[in-house]
């Protein structure tokens, strides 16, 4: 509080140098002198006072944080349903649990394998969280071919095949080409030929393009990105950090 009452007094003393009142000040009518009059008195004073600078832009990040958090809350609610339950993301943790927790990921993302064994964490010790896997492709070629092998044997296998493939490529270190998706394959029992075949279908195309458009519409970028409680979390979180946040999700709820 000390500091803005001196910002504001040395504003105040800078007009008054000028021979004008606060609520009179018009730069567009003054001289060129009176302007570098000014110019002069407000500089001496920034250089005086530093801080008042930090405090202009801390102001204007909060104020712009505020106003990004309200536009994600609203483009939430407008694609809510299709964020929870669009009818083809695959769903693990607990299907029936009273929060629900969007991950949209990418394979060869670094901060998604990071944030893997975080969320695999939260879910195991809250046992009461909808995990909806919203596959979103964005880092190349190889991000791509990832996702459409899981895509595809989530649609020819199931939901258990999908959770052992989503696993496996999330710790997969070489490149996903076909010999490393059918040895893949193969060691999880699943039928490769199948699998491999049905990855260019448009079944396929269709369910990564409706992510996509979904994330585009929500301003998503970067993964990951999670949505919990009517909120879009942009990038890496920790267990104990989601676990507050879930915690405040279910207080707010009542």
């Amino acid at each position: 509080m000390i500091r803005v009452t001196r910002a504001a007094t040395g504003a105040a003393t800078a007009l008054a140098l000028l021979g004008a009142p606060a609520q009179a000040l018009d730069l567009s009518n003054m001289s060129a002198a009176e302007r570098e009059a000014f110019g002069v008195q407000v500089r001496e004073y920034l250089m005086e006072n530093p801080e008042v600078i930090l405090e202009a832009v801390n102001l204007l990040e909060q104020r712009q944080a505020a106003a990004e958090a309200t536009r994600d809350q609203a483009l939430v609610a407008d694609n809510l349903q299709e964020l929870e339950n669009d009818g083809y993301s695959w769903v693990g943790g607990n299907p029936e649990g009273d929060i629900t927790l969007v991950e949209f990921m990418d394979y060869r993302c670094g901060y998604c394998r990071r944030a893997a064994p975080e969320v695999a964490e939260l879910l195991a010790k809250d046992g009461n969280i909808r995990w909806v896997v919203k596959e979103f492709p964005i880092l190349g070629e190889a991000s791509v071919l990832s996702s459409r092998f899981a895509v595809a044997t989530k649609q020819l296998a199931g939901g258990d095949a999908y959770k052992s493939v989503h696993e496996a490529l999330m710790e997969m270190t070489g490149e996903p080409g076909e010999v490393a998706l059918r040895r893949l394959a193969d060691g999880l029992d699943l039928d490769a030929d199948a699998i491999l075949a049905h990855m260019d279908s448009e079944d396929v195309t269709r369910e990564l393009r409706q992510t996509r458009d979904l994330a585009q519409r929500l301003s998503i970028s970067g993964t990951p990105t999670f949505v919990l409680g009517g909120e879009l979390l942009r990038g890496y979180l920790p267990a104990d950090q989601m676990e507050v946040l879930v915690a405040e999700n279910r207080k707010n709820r009542g």
